[in-house]
């Protein structure tokens, strides 16, 4: 059975709030000594980000290559990232791409990471997670899955038209998407194959991968003809607009 000491209770409260009146002061005790010897920036809210970097950041040599590409507004939307290799993944494509203090937000809103890890994982190829910028890129650090065309505004019961006229509508926004590299060469490329015509549906140039990009739009689930259908416009692409020094033409099925 418990029992009862008056005033226990309001001198616990009164300890309380002393410690942390203590720790408030010696705080700011802190703030103004960094002040002081460094200049302003030290206040509570930056310490603990810092902190928060120097958690999330921990080996200085693989920071500092960072450090000659990115500001601190950038480290700033890596913090909240919860895996180490995303984070290395957001940190390296805000220094190939170069994005704006907003993007890497933006990216990460958009599930980049994920997206692209899964690509990648279909395609047996790892997600490089600690380089600062890569010297080789493939196919599979290129192309996503899936892709967010919601900035389209197409309304429902809209058709394979409708999406291409919204992507053209939308051309930079797309390309966005699509990742930087992407140079939009042409729409409904014309192909003659045994004396029928084909139409491609767009057709873009990466210029890190050296080749070009052919762009299939398909509504509904993916089917094998659809495969078989671009294979024969990469053949022809190959054969007929391959540039010397380009590697062979890749194909992107898109299906809504």
């Amino acid at each position: 059975m418990a029992t009862l000491i008056p005033g226990i209770g309001t001198t616990a409260d009164t300890l309380h709030a002393e410690l942390r009146t203590l720790i408030a002061n010696s705080r700011q005790r802190v703030v103004e000594q960094l002040a002081q010897e460094f200049g302003r920036g030290f206040e509570a809210k930056n310490l603990r980000r810092m902190l928060q970097f120097a958690v999330a950041f921990p080996d200085t040599e693989k920071v500092a290559p960072l450090m000659r590409h990115l500001s601190w507004t950038h480290f700033l939307q890596l913090l909240p990232v919860k895996t180490d290799n995303a984070r290395w993944f957001y940190a390296r494509q805000s220094v190939e791409s170069r994005w704006s203090v907003r993007e890497p937000h933006q990216q990460i809103e958009r599930k980049a990471f994920e997206r692209t890890e899964l690509a990648t994982l279909q395609a047996h190829t790892p997600v490089p997670a600690e380089s600062v910028v890569a010297a080789d890129i493939g196919p599979a650090q290129v192309f996503k899955d899936p892709y967010f065309l919601d900035f389209l505004g197409l309304r429902q019961g809209h058709d394979e038209g409708d999406l291409e006229a919204g992507i053209l509508q939308q051309l930079e926004a797309f390309i966005l998407e699509l990742g930087r590299g992407f140079a939009f060469v042409e729409r409904q490329k014309r192909m003659v194959i045994d004396g029928d015509d084909f139409y491609l549906d767009l057709l873009f140039f990466h210029r890190r991968l050296h080749r070009l990009v052919a762009i299939e739009l398909k509504l509904g689930r993916f089917k094998a003809a659809h495969k078989g259908l671009m294979d024969l416009y990469l053949k022809w692409l190959d054969k007929h607009e391959r540039q010397p020094g380009e590697e062979a033409p890749i194909g992107l099925i898109l299906c809504a």
